[in-house]
Order: structure tokens, then C-alpha cells, then sequence
């Protein structure tokens, strides 16, 4: 089997912004936000980019449609890079891309209706208005009444909101949609209609999708692929079957632990991380996940870890990667 150019790419991709105290006159230094980030993604997949808050997820959909400009790296449209970060390269990202934002109630303007917000970004991408036909049948796919396209945004429900931030993105017909904690903050029965809406707009139209998320059974239930980020750093990558099956970064297994167990009798032991996620104004020599690692050794703590890749697509950034299900380290005991 072939596989699909990506829709888009990015390879090595970093942004940095200036920090200090005075930084608006004078910076006194660069604050890495994203470091040597690569991700890909194909036509009619579906890539989700897990890790806790403040290790660049957001930060990462936002660059790569020119809302946060990248410092470094490279991005490709179709296999072809663009020629720089300016604003006019990314135009041409915005009319492949489409972005939900986290809160899709706040990016909404509170005094335009829903049906006019839904066409709009059509009309600002030059491909001209929208029948109100049309405009009906777009709030069908996205699972929104459309009754519902004359009211003021803060008349939807939080499930409703979702729906027509869908509706609004799928008005300009785009390849990839970034959608930010997709999920976030609605009733577990609402996700599961917001995530199989995902699900048939993918199957119907063949479109990409980056899922930046936190949960992992989000993850698992409709990712192709998983992508694991930890300060800014891509940790660990791969099918995402095999993440769950065997992952084998300590991270990536701390965080599978960190799922909570419906069981009284299947209590831990011990917590699976321990500490907190540094400051990225005081980034941890040597492999910055070192200091929260149960497993961690002097190497760890000098020398920053290569990716290294293993079967079928899956790397990871690790000395001493787990290597079984159950997540005992090789070198471990060594």
C-alpha cells in the first residue's frame, strides 16, 4: 500500500519569542517554546498531539497556520515547502487549513449570528457568499439545527457551539482541521457525538485532522497515530495502537498509568510521575523529562537523547527505551 503525500508537514519546526523584562525594547533572551518538532500528516488521518498542559500543543496548531510565527524548521503544503514565514505563505496554508479553537464560544462574535459567522470565512477566502440552501445543508454535516443559524452565539449549549465551529470550518472545504481539546468541558455522551462527527466528515470527504488533546481515550478511540510532547520536545511517535500496546518512552507509559482504573481493589502503589513540568524559562539539562523519571541515570541528567525509531513509524527520544508491554526498562537494572 501507497502511502498518501502528507497534506501538510512539519519538519524541525521551532518558535522561539523574546523574554526578559524589557523585552518589548530591548530582549534579553529567547524562550524556546517548541524545539525540533517534525509531524506529518496524510490525507484522511487522523493525528493526535497528547501531552500536559504547557508542553506546546496548542502552540504547535497555532504555527502551522501562521497564528504563532515559527523561528526555525520548515513547513510543506503538498510536498512543497513554503518560501518563508510571511503572511502571504501562509495564506495559502488557510485555504487548505482550518483551525477550532479550544473555547469556540469566545472566538465567536457575540453580535453576529451563527448563520452569518458560518459563511464568512468563505466570503474572506474569495470563494464568494452562501446560498442559504447551502448554509443549510453545511449545518446538517456538522449536526447543527438549523434553527439554530439565526440565534447569537451565547444561545447555543457548549455541544452546539462545537457543532457550528465545525460547520464554520468545513465552509471553506478544508484538507486538514486542527482542532484544539475538541472536547474539552462537554458531557461525555456530547463528546462522543462531536468525535464521531470527526469521524464521518473524514470518511465522507478524506480530511485530515490534528487532534491536540489531553485525553487519551479521545486519543484512542479515533486516532491513526499518536504523537507524544513534553516540553516542547516531540518525546515519543507511532501507530497509535502501538503506543498503547507497547510504548516506550517512560513518559508516554506514565501518562497511559495516569488513566484513571474503575476498580476500589487496583489502587497505586505510588503516583506514575512525580514532580511538576518544569519552567521553559528553566529547562532541565540532558533529557528534560530526567527529573521527573523513576528510571532516570547519570546519562540522562548530561547528555540530551537522539529519536531513535523502531518498527512500522514508531521513534522515540530516549537512552534506555521500555522494551515490553509492561513497561520494564532493559537498561534499567543495568
Amino acid at each position: 500500500m501507497t502511502l498518501k503525500n502528507p497534506v501538510i508537514s512539519a519538519d524541525h519546526l521551532t518558535v522561539s519569542v523574546p523574554e526578559g523584562p524589557h523585552y518589548f525594547f530591548q530582549p534579553t533572551y529567547k524562550l524556546d517554546i517548541l524545539i525540533d518538532v517534525s509531524i506529518a500528516v496524510r490525507p484522511g488521518e487522523i493525528v493526535s498531539i497528547v501531552g500536559e498542559s504547557g508542553s506546546g500543543k496548542t502552540t504547535f496548531g497555532r504555527a502551522l497556520i501562521g497564528l504563532m510565527r515559527p523561528s526555525g524548521g520548515q513547513i510543506s503544503l503538498d510536498g512543497v515547502a513554503l518560501p518563508d514565514f510571511s503572511k502571504g505563505s501562509f495564506r495559502k496554508v488557510r485555504r487548505e487549513a482550518a483551525l477550532l479553537f479550544q473555547d469556540p464560544a469566545s472566538s465567536f462574535n457575540p453580535r453576529q449570528r451563527i448563520g452569518a459567522m458560518i459563511a464568512e470565512p468563505r466570503r474572506i477566502a474569495g470563494q464568494g457568499g452562501m446560498r442559504r440552501n447551502d448554509l443549510q445543508d453545511l449545518a446538517a454535516t456538522a449536526g447543527l439545527g438549523s434553527s439554530l443559524l439565526s440565534r447569537f452565539p451565547h444561545a447555543l449549549s457548549g455541544g452546539q457551539a462545537r457543532r457550528a465551529a465545525v460547520a464554520r470550518a468545513l465552509s471553506v472545504v478544508p484538507r486538514l482541521i486542527i482542532a484544539d481539546e475538541p472536547t474539552a468541558g462537554l458531557d461525555v455522551s456530547v463528546q462522543g457525538g462531536v468525535l464521531n462527527l470527526f469521524l464521518d466528515i473524514r470518511d465522507r470527504h478524506d480530511t485530515a485532522f490534528l487532534l491536540i488533546t489531553h485525553n487519551l481515550a479521545v486519543a484512542r478511540h479515533v486516532s491513526d497515530r499518536i504523537v507524544i510532547m513534553y516540553l516542547g520536545r516531540v518525546l515519543e511517535s507511532g501507530p497509535t495502537a502501538e503506543i498503547f500496546r507497547a510504548p516506550r518512552h517512560p513518559y508516554t507509559r506514565a501518562l497511559l498509568d495516569s488513566e484513571p482504573v474503575p476498580d476500589p481493589k487496583r489502587r497505586r502503589a505510588e503516583p506514575p510521575v512525580i514532580g511538576e513540568v518544569p519552567s521553559l524559562m528553566n529547562r532541565p539539562s540532558g533529557c528534560e523529562f530526567h527529573q521527573r523519571c523513576r528510571i532516570a541515570r547519570d546519562r540522562c541528567r548530561i547528555e540530551a537523547p537522539a529519536e531513535t525509531p523502531f518498527a512500522d513509524g514508531h521513534t522515540v527520544r530516549c537512552h534506555f527505551p521500555l522494551d515490553t508491554p509492561a513497561g520494564v526498562c532493559a537498561m534499567a537494572a543495568g
